[in-house]
């Protein structure tokens, strides 16, 4: 029996990941901020037999207590994590700060799967073939990083927001092999494309209506969305890190992927952690360590 992590584990991509692993004999532990979803989510999974296997874990994790308590948490339930999907994402068409003070964006999208990610390394190390599949957007629409202003407070757009956190996951998965030199754990980069969620649910209505329904047309349903990463999951890659757009590989190339800007990155990163109070990055894997 493996274990998986997925955040954003009980809507769209992640609930879809998380039943199929279920269903198949494997442990899950799904983090989110929805209380009832998380409800749904374990009621499904006694519906398929899968109720002993199933956590969730409830979590706000665009704040910095958040993300703590989840590593937290995942220690007391397993030693040994096999793979671990990052989805949880929330689009705001308006800015909104959280309480450690990060714009919201940056922080459950970015931020999250910094601290996780690393906090995470030595229960993945402990696993056969360990994996992180980041779901972001690599190769996909073109962004940003506002080096000068990471939290965007001139000139706030949603989509602005949504660009400049896929940028810096591409440039967090770069730079993973060189902050855990000699792991195992293998990082991919993951863009599903357009997926029919409920991403669409927190725009104003119109732009919502109009979303919808071209996701009714052109968009992917989650069931054969998820079938790409399901292979990556049982099957990681050779290579350190990789990046994917709806299962074809893409070139380690150009600023998106150059490994001078991920490491600035990395240290602005725990410059910006250690402000908010939780210290230098690598002490949040404490519960692992």
């Amino acid at each position: 029996m493996r274990t998986y992590v997925i955040t954003g584990g009980t809507d769209g991509m992640g609930k879809g990941l998380a039943l199929r692993l279920l269903g198949r004999g494997d442990r899950v532990i799904a983090v989110a901020s929805g209380a009832s979803k998380g409800r749904l989510l374990l009621a499904e999974a006694e519906r398929i037999g899968g109720a002993d296997r199933a956590v969730f874990v409830p979590a706000d994790l665009s704040t910095l207590a958040g993300m703590r308590a989840v590593l937290g948490e995942i220690a007391t339930v397993t030693d040994s994590v096999d793979g671990v999907v990052f989805g949880a994402q929330r689009f705001r068409p308006r800015r909104e700060e959280t309480e450690d003070g990060f714009e919201f964006t940056f922080a459950l999208a970015y931020l999250s799967r910094y601290v996780l990610g690393h906090g995470l390394v030595p229960a993945l190390e402990r696993a056969g073939a360990p994996v992180i599949v980041n779901i972001a957007g690599p190769g996909g629409l073109p962004g940003a990083v506002h080096w000068d202003d990471l939290q965007l407070r001139e000139g706030y757009k949603g989509i602005r927001a949504a660009m400049q956190s896929s940028r810096c996951n591409d440039l967090l998965g770069v730079d993973f092999p060189r902050r855990h030199p000699g792991a195992r754990t293998r990082y991919v980069l993951y863009n599903p494309g357009f997926v029919r969620t409920s991403m669409a649910d927190p725009l104003p209505r119109h732009q919502r209506i109009l979303t919808k329904a071209l996701a009714r047309v052109f968009a992917q349903p989650v069931e054969k969305a998820i079938l790409p990463v399901l292979r990556l999951l049982d099957r990681p890659p050779a290579e350190p890190v990789t990046a994917f757009m709806r299962g074809k590989p893409l070139p380690l190339e150009g600023e998106d992927f150059d490994p001078g800007r991920a490491r600035r990155l990395d240290e602005v990163t725990s410059r910006l952690l250690s402000a908010g109070g939780t210290g230098a990055a690598p002490t949040v894997a404490g519960p692992f360590g």
